[in-house]
C-alpha cells in the first residue's frame, strides 16, 4: 500500500489525450546523443506540463522511468543530489531497451523550487532532506503519480518495467491501474556532496519508504 502521505491517492484517473508529438535530438555533456519523440498531453489530472519522451522502440512491456524535474541537478549540474546523473543514465538505458522517460514537473519531491532551496538551507544547519521538509511544514514526499499513470495509459503502456529504486512509485502506479512487472534498479551516483542525501534516501522514514540503494554503512 502507498504510505500514509499518499493514502488519498490511488483512484483510477480519467482519460488523457496526446496533444502533440515532436522529434528532438538530445546531446548530453559527455557527448552521448539520441533522438527522442516528445509527447505533450491534454487532460492530465494535475494540469501540469509533464512530458513523455519515447526512446528507442518500446516493447510490449517498455522500460519506463518517472523522473521528477530537478532544475539544480538536471540543468545546473548540482552535486547535492543524484538527479542529473540518473537522468543521463535513464535516457541511455531506455533508448537501448525501448520505452519512455516521463519528465514530471515535481520539483523538490513536489514542494517546488523555492521551497527546495529553503530546505537546502535547513540541511546546511544539520537537518536531513526529510526533516527539512517537515520543518517547513511540507510533506516529506509530496509527489502524486496520477498524471504519470494517465500518460502511460494513453501511450498504451498498461504494463511496464519500472526503472527506479523507489518502491512508492511502483506502489502508486499499481494502485492507479498500471501493471509494474519488474522494478529495475538504477545506478548509485555517489559524490562527496550527495553522500548524506543518498544515505537518507536509502534509509527512508516511517512515512517515506527507503530506496533500494546499496550503500556501505557509515564508518565502513
Amino acid at each position: 500500500m502507498p504510505h500514509p502521505e499518499h493514502q488519498q491517492h490511488g483512484s483510477r484517473p480519467g482519460p488523457a489525450t496526446v496533444r502533440s508529438r515532436v522529434r528532438i535530438p538530445l546531446t548530453f555533456g559527455d557527448g552521448y546523443r539520441v533522438e527522442a519523440e516528445v509527447h505533450t498531453f491534454h487532460g492530465l489530472a494535475d494540469g501540469a506540463e509533464h512530458l513523455a519522451l519515447r526512446l528507442g522502440e518500446p516493447t510490449d512491456t517498455p522500460l519506463v522511468r518517472l523522473h521528477s524535474e530537478c532544475l539544480t541537478g538536471d540543468v545546473l549540474g548540482s552535486d547535492r543530489c543524484d538527479c542529473g546523473p540518473q537522468l543521463r543514465e535513464a535516457v541511455e538505458r531506455i533508448a537501448e531497451s525501448g520505452g519512455y522517460l516521463l519528465y514530471l514537473r515535481q520539483e523538490g519531491r513536489g514542494i517546488g523550487l523555492y521551497n527546495k532551496l529553503d530546505a537546502y538551507a535547513l540541511q546546511d544547519s544539520g537537518l536531513d532532506t526529510y526533516q527539512a521538509n517537515t520543518a517547513l511544514g511540507l510533506p516529506e514526499d509530496g509527489r502524486d503519480y496520477t498524471a504519470a499513470a494517465q500518460m502511460l495509459t494513453t501511450l498504451g503502456a498498461a504494463g511496464i518495467r519500472l526503472l527506479s529504486n523507489n518502491p512508492d512509485k511502483a506502489a502508486q502506479l499499481t494502485a492507479l491501474g498500471i501493471a509494474v512487472t519488474e522494478r529495475v534498479a538504477t545506478g548509485v551516483h555517489l559524490s562527496e556532496s550527495n553522500v548524506r542525501y543518498l544515505r537518507t534516501k536509502a534509509a527512508g522514514t516511517e512515512l517515506t519508504r527507503g530506496h533500494g540503494i546499496p550503500l556501505l554503512p557509515v564508518g565502513a
